[in-house]
């Protein structure tokens, strides 16, 4: 009985995690996910690491977020995971580069999930795959070395009367 509990507790689980992304909403009303720091930053130390070329221009004006000697990689948060495959695989149509996607995974246990998914039809349409955590930006007192990332923006004091 109890391990029929237990694997019914795991499968419940495992098929709808518990995540708790932080939400805001733009002027229009719009919602969307709050991040700490920006994709770029994730990208931007990636890129530099593999020494790949930052925003690629293709001829139909897309960019390739870092090209590579051998792939043209698309960054993405974990909740945007199932749109990075679409992009990756467009970039590689578009530079004969086999397509890369980078998951930005900021809460990396309970993210894994989204990492999985992309994994799995990684090993059925043939693109490679990996990710990447806060720790690649060497924080240092919750702020990265990137002066374009948000965490390094002063917030605007309120000005109420």
């Amino acid at each position: 009985m109890k391990k029929s509990f237990l694997f019914i507790f795991i499968l419940i689980f495992s098929i709808n995690p518990v995540l708790s992304f932080e939400y805001g909403y733009t002027n229009e009303g719009f919602k969307y996910v709050k991040h700490e720091h920006n994709e770029a930053s994730y990208q931007h130390a990636w890129c530099n690491a593999k020494n790949g070329v930052e925003e690629y221009q293709n001829k139909d004006y897309t960019r390739v977020d870092c090209l590579t000697d051998t792939h043209a990689v698309e960054f993405d948060f974990a909740n945007k995971w199932a749109e990075s495959i679409g992009q990756a695989l467009h970039y590689q149509y578009m530079t004969g580069k086999k397509a890369k996607v980078v998951l930005i995974l900021e809460n990396p246990k309970p993210e894994m999930i989204y990492f999985n998914r992309v994994k799995n039809l990684s090993e059925i349409y043939d693109f490679d795959v990996e990710y990447v955590t806060p720790k690649i930006l060497c924080i240092k007192d919750g702020k990265c070395s990137y002066a374009d990332c948000k965490c390094n923006r002063q917030k605007k004091k309120y000005q109420g009367k």
